[in-house]
């Protein structure tokens, strides 16, 4: 499993959704882990983006998958980043066969 960072803006739309419906967020939570993508941890921010999201999912197709639907309703814009832990980077830098 991959992980990912994904950083959510909310349209004027998704923020009158959310105004009238906080609990809106449960169902939004619940579509992502129908979708195969499991959520680690999220946050609400002040600043540029309205949401950080970590997220778990089995590739870059269902990742893509689920910001593309999230962003098809007019809810939200989605910026989504691949994370890679700092082991993995060390162990891939002292790979004497990496063609790098």
């Amino acid at each position: 499993m991959s992980v990912y960072l994904m950083l959510t803006t909310l349209t004027d739309a998704g923020r009158k959704a959310l105004q009238e419906d906080p609990e809106i967020l449960k169902e939004i939570n619940k579509e992502v882990e129908f979708m195969g993508v499991k959520i680690l941890t999220q946050y609400a921010l002040l600043g540029q983006y309205d949401f950080v999201n970590i997220l778990e999912a089995p590739n870059n197709e269902s990742i893509a998958k689920l910001a593309i639907r999230l962003s098809a309703k007019g809810t939200t814009q989605t910026l989504t980043l691949t994370a890679i832990s700092i082991d993995d980077l060390i162990h891939t830098l002292k790979n004497k066969e990496s063609p790098w």
